[in-house]
This record gives C-alpha cells, structure tokens and sequence, in this order.
C-alpha cells in the first residue's frame, strides 16, 4: 500500500507540472497587445479617465467630480486600463467606411462604446496653435497622423461625434520610431470653446490605425 500511494502521489505531481508548463508555454506566446500608446496631450478620454482615476477609481467621489469618466469605468474599466490598445488592424485607410458615425472616439470598439457618450468630459486648454503628443510604449512609429477638430456648432456635451461633424486640419508626414512624437496643429483662430480634437494614428510596424477623441477647450 504505501508504495502506491507513493507512486500515486508521484502521478499527481506529474500531472500538475505538466498542465503548469501548459499554461506557462501558452503566457509566453500571448502576445503583447496592449503594448502601444495614445495621445497623451490633449488627453484622450481614456487617458484622461486613466490618468485621474487609476490610482482610486473606486472613490464615490468620481461619480460627482467627473461624471464622464464615472459611467466609462462603470461600463468597463478595462478601457482605461488598456488606453493604449485602441486599435484595428486591416483598415487600408477606409477610416470613414469601417467607423461608423457615433462611434468614433471608440474606433468602433465594443468594449470602449463609453467613449462615444456625449457628456462634460474634461478638457484641455489650448490655443490658436497647439502641440500634440504622442506616447508610444512601444515606439512604433508613424506613416501619419491625420487630425480633425468638432465644426462650430458641434455640441459634444449633447451629441455623439460622427464623420459630418468634422473639420480636417491637417495630415502629417512620417515619424521614426520613438517613444515620444510631438507634431504642431494650427487652427488659424477658427474656434472657440468646447470641441473635440479627433485623431487617426496610422502606425509604421504594422497597417494598425488608432483614433481617439481629446476634449479641448480653445482660450
């Protein structure tokens, strides 16, 4: 009897460490995703959300301070904690045709549908001319960024942002790898107020595009 109990106990083992190096192969090879980055100023949404509430998100007093952000982690926390993996892949630039309208500070994700609410999110101040800042964890790169900014009359606190609400700005040229880019938008003077800054990163490595919304306030 106690010789197999002891090989028993010898096939139990076995098989535990069989299924832990299973497991252990199947981590290794999951791949780095979330591994990419977003503008970091103006804040985008979810980074915004990040930034201000990561650190205590389940403080009662979010749901007053920044009702916003509030129903976005409440709907699904996993989009701030993952605001740097807003992206697809395969697009070709058909940005419009595979976005809908409504869901484009989404980049028509599901699991970031909150970031399509209209509200009083928070926002940045800026100028006439302004700088925006991209942080890539992972230094991608870009064959562009293509910028646009809500038109006159939008009213983000009441209405989902879609293709026709849009002003196109400007397109850049290519970025080097690097961890941190910063490119120049000038408006000319043109607006006033609360707006959206949307913003299309066509990464190098790979036909990934990124887009997001950062609420502005021009002084």
């Amino acid at each position: 009897m106690p010789l197999r109990s002891t090989s028993g106990s010898v096939a139990r083992r076995g098989v535990v460490a069989l299924v832990a190096a299973t497991l252990a192969c199947l981590f290794a090879w999951t791949p780095t995703a979330s591994a990419h980055g977003t503008i970091v100023s103006p804040a985008t949404r979810a980074y915004q959300c990040w930034q201000t509430w990561g650190s205590q998100h389940t403080n009662p007093a979010m749901q007053q301070q920044d009702p916003m952000c509030y129903q976005a982690f409440q709907a699904n926390a996993d989009t701030m904690w993952n605001w740097m993996s807003a992206l697809r892949d395969g697009l070709g630039g058909n940005f419009q045709g595979a976005t809908p309208d409504g869901q484009l500070c989404s980049n028509a994700l599901s699991r970031n549908n909150s970031l399509n609410t209209p509200g009083r999110w928070k926002t940045t101040s800026v100028g006439d001319t302004f700088t925006m800042r991209l942080h890539d964890q992972a230094s991608h790169g870009a064959d562009y960024f293509r910028v646009y900014i809500s038109k006159n009359g939008f009213d983000p606190t009441t209405q989902r942002l879609g293709w026709g609400d849009l002003d196109f700005i400007t397109q850049t040229g290519r970025y080097a790898p690097a961890t941190d880019i910063n490119f120049t938008v000038n408006t000319n003077g043109a607006y006033s107020g609360h707006h959206v800054v949307f913003t299309i990163w066509q990464a190098s490595h790979l036909d990934q595009a990124y887009m997001w919304c950062s609420d502005v306030t021009f002084n």
